[in-house]
């Protein structure tokens, strides 16, 4: 998502000072249609902001949103959504079916960063599990998952109190497993569609933090994210003491020559006109300072929009694991094991459904605060895989900006982009955010299901 801020930066230094909920003048009855959203939402400000605390200050990791998926379905069910719960283990979907029109599904991920957080803050996560590997991780929402889940259970409560103005289904997803990028496809392996009653969507509708002024939105056409694969390299040696070196074979050198010899796969295989990037976010090995393991684990993640350019990469990790590991003495049975885990294709968001709401969200917010244009980013997303085999209906991954606006100006006139970034320690989510997304969520949703809307 970087890069694609990078551009929205450039159309967002006015945005800081933009006066939240002052949307100019619409054709009747839109404008007496948008007034009644925003006083609903507004009406709503404190329930929201105290749930989102309440998420924030309970974060869960992937497919352990117990709790999480608990308060989605409590309240989607005070609501009278008929709630499916346990979809892929914590998935919930809520199903909200007000008379003929269109169905119109939205999404939030629920699920939260292993990053410990340094806000300090009255409802800060101190956080900690202990994982599947045994290891202790800290937990806190450093990717405004938080958000996502308080915006659309905002627009969840405004949409019901609004029956008589719109028709049609809705449908609510709480989706796990976001961040490893498997739980959509959990979801859909899971049945959500066959097993579970989920009708096929007309429309589908995704929300996502950015560290944008509060009142910025992105809508924009085209490839937005990149696609992306989780790839674990478990490289195998012979272990033994750390001053014997000469009767071990070290995964640990292996994996660290791997690490380094992985970069060249992008800045020496693949076309720089191609988007690629290989990173290694995890190394794990051993224990003792004088003990070399039999084992050592690299995590890679990968990013690209061709599935020409994903090969290579992959075949390059294949290449250089296994020549280390043949270098270093290791015999054909025991070559690095390589394991393919979460992933997804790039995320496109269909130009007309883009425009729509775009548009509508430029006459209410204005079209200073509407950032319609950009170029693709690296960041990753799971969301358009909900739709499973339904590829033909039109999908559009919306940004909202949660940053205060005094803290984005302050760090735009020190040379930042930003004040913080995703997955960071310091991301935040402005209280001011909490109303305003779930404001556009609502419109966002309210306008596919309008009864004049096409």
């Amino acid at each position: 998502m970087k890069s694609m801020l990078r551009v929205a930066a450039g159309a967002t230094a006015m945005l800081a000072a933009m006066p939240l909920f002052s949307a100019p003048a619409l054709a009747q009855p839109a404008a007496a249609e948008i007034d009644r959203i925003d006083r609903l939402v507004m009406a709503d400000s404190d329930r929201l902001t105290a749930i989102f605390k309440d998420i924030h200050q309970n974060p869960e990791l992937a497919f352990a949103e117990t709790r999480t998926a608990g308060i989605v379905a409590s309240e989607l069910q005070a609501l009278g959504f008929e709630v499916q719960t346990g979809i892929a283990e914590t998935g919930v979907v809520g199903i909200l079916r007000n008379g003929d029109g269109p169905v119109v599904m939205y999404r939030a991920d629920m699920d939260a960063n292993a990053v410990a957080e340094a806000n300090d803050l009255p409802y800060k996560s101190t956080v900690r599990v202990t994982r599947d590997d045994g290891t202790e991780a800290p937990v806190a929402h450093m990717c405004g998952h938080d958000a996502h889940v308080t915006w659309m259970l905002g627009m969840a409560r405004a949409m019901t109190q609004m029956k008589e103005a719109w028709s049609g289904t809705l449908v609510l997803v709480g989706q796990p497993a976001e961040e490893p990028i498997t739980g959509a496809q959990a979801m859909i392996d899971a049945g959500m569609y066959e097993t579970h009653g989920v009708p096929k969507p007309d429309y589908f509708i995704g929300i996502h933090t950015a560290p944008l002024p509060v009142g910025t939105v992105v809508s924009a056409p085209g490839p937005l994210m990149a696609g992306t694969d989780q790839v674990d390299i478990l490289f195998k040696g012979i272990g033994g003491h750390g001053s014997m070196p000469q009767m071990t074979k070290d995964p640990v050198l292996m994996a660290a020559l791997a690490v380094v010899e992985f970069q060249a796969i992008v800045s020496r295989t693949v076309t720089p006109q191609e988007t690629a990037v290989l990173t290694v976010g995890s190394i794990q090995a051993g224990s003792d300072n004088n003990v070399i393991p039999a084992t050592a684990l690299l995590k890679a993640n990968l990013r690209w929009y061709s599935e020409a350019t994903r090969q290579q990469m992959l075949r390059g990790i294949k290449s250089v694991s296994e020549g280390l590991a043949r270098t270093y003495g290791m015999p054909e049975d025991q070559m690095p094991d390589i394991t393919m885990k979460g992933s997804s294709t790039p995320l496109v968001n269909d130009a007309d459904l883009s425009a729509r709401l775009g548009g509508t969200l430029s006459d209410v917010l204005g079209e200073d605060a509407v950032i319609q244009s950009f170029p693709p980013a690296t960041g990753s997303e799971d969301v358009h895989l909900l739709l499973g085999p339904h590829t033909d209906v039109p999908f559009t991954l919306l940004v909202v900006g949660v940053a205060d606006p005094a803290a984005y100006r302050q760090a735009v006139s020190e040379g930042k982009q930003f004040p913080f970034s995703a997955h960071n320690p310091n991301f935040m989510v402005d209280l001011k955010a909490i109303p305003e997304g779930a404001r556009v969520a609502t419109i966002s949703v309210f306008d596919l299901m309008r009864p004049e809307a096409p």
